[in-house]
């Protein structure tokens, strides 16, 4: 059995005192999707998916904040709790009134093509939470990344869509990214389709210090990280890959207090995979999955999530020249079952920068666990113990 230890508190890892790690507290079989995010007051937040497995109705959003200067993070609250649908990829923002907005995906079992976004609102930091609401209620639209305000008040939240095939289950052959656009602080919004991104989903954006902005992607084809590049926001190019390898499985960077670009992925692909799984969701049972029409790409399942990865760069996301490892390991994830723990993956990173100038990470561990890291960049070039 592939069970871990999960000390809960903070420390400095031994022999390499410019890292400190822990796990955060959960009552869940499997953990997965982290995303972090600086609470109003100023306390880390965290929030992530838990239940018995993915695409089961028991799966939930979970929260948990760390207090500057804490030892450990709290425990963590269930903020969602629908028995018909599996709630997955959380993200919090911070609206320019102070509110704190939590916003989730709702599915039905492994079917993507059903997703909907919820929402729930906090006026007092994630201490109490208002109801539960659709916010956006479009069949297949998926979210992950960060909700970004515009200098012209443009909310922008990145997202991409799950078609239905004609047959068959989704499995994510025809995915393509989009983003959503508000004008009126969230209470309408605009879809604008990003052009040829097909198989580009779990898009990032990123505003740059020279006014432009960076977005990069999850690729489907387990090829490469993809990036492409806008002015305003809402018109971008077509995404290209970049030198970083992708595996299929999430991605997330941000922008640091000196311009540079830190990107937290798998440094894996395809070229790595040993073995494949079929279907993404295939411990559940259900539909068999659509096949990829004729001459078309297809989506590529189960390569290696490992190793867990942050690079540096230091001109906008085109060329990644520091590289280093946050956990090694073989990636194996060919099942999504983790009551037998056999899953070892490290995947759905989350990173940020906080003003003290360290970098926050979080991430799935063997879907057993969330795991947090804190270095800096120098730690990430080599720079310093």
């Amino acid at each position: 059995m592939n069970v871990i230890a999960k000390p809960p508190v903070l420390a400095p890892v031994a022999g390499d005192a410019g890292r400190w790690e822990c796990f955060i507290p959960t009552p869940c079989v499997q953990n997965h999707a982290a995303f972090l995010h600086v609470l109003p007051g100023g306390d880390l937040g965290c929030v992530w998916f838990g239940g018995t497995q993915e695409g089961v109705p028991d799966i939930s959003v979970h929260f948990s904040r760390l207090a500057p200067g804490a030892d450990r993070w709290s425990d963590p609250v269930r903020l969602s709790d629908d028995p018909t649908r599996s709630e997955q990829n959380p993200l919090l923002f911070t609206a320019p009134d102070g509110a704190l907005w939590l916003l989730w995906t709702a599915q039905v079992s492994g079917h993507q093509d059903t997703a909907i976004v919820r929402r729930r609102i906090s006026h007092d930091g994630g201490a109490t939470w208002g109801p539960i609401g659709t916010l956006l209620d479009r069949p297949g639209l998926f979210i992950r990344q960060p909700i970004i305000v515009t200098p012209k008040g443009e909310w922008l939240l990145p997202a991409w869509l799950c078609p239905t095939p004609p047959a068959g289950a989704w499995r994510g052959d025809d995915d393509t990214a989009l983003v959503m656009v508000s004008r009126d602080e969230g209470k309408t919004w605009t879809a604008h389709d990003v052009p040829g991104s097909t198989g580009c989903v779990h898009m990032d954006i990123l505003p740059l210090q020279d006014g432009t902005m960076l977005a990069v992607y999850r690729s489907r084809w387990a090829d490469f990280v993809y990036a492409s590049r806008s002015t305003d926001g809402i018109n971008w190019s077509a995404p290209e890959p970049t030198e970083l390898p992708n595996n299929n499985s999430s991605v997330q960077a941000t922008v640091l207090a000196n311009g540079h670009v830190a990107i937290a992925y798998n440094h894996s692909s395809a070229a790595d995979a040993t073995g494949r799984r079929l279907s993404l969701y295939d411990d559940i049972g259900g539909e068999l999955p659509a096949e990829a029409p004729a001459g078309a790409r297809s989506a590529f399942w189960g390569a290696p999530r490992a190793p867990m990865t942050i690079a540096i760069s230091e001109d906008g996301g085109r060329t990644w020249p520091h590289r280093r490892d946050v956990e090694v390991g073989d990636g194996y994830c060919l099942t999504n079952n983790s009551k037998d723990q056999l899953n070892r993956e490290f995947s759905y990173p989350s990173i940020l920068q906080t003003p003290d100038g360290a970098l926050h990470l979080a991430f799935t561990y063997w879907r057993q666990a969330i795991k947090y890291v804190r270095v800096s960049e120098a730690w990430v070039k080599g720079t310093s113990a």
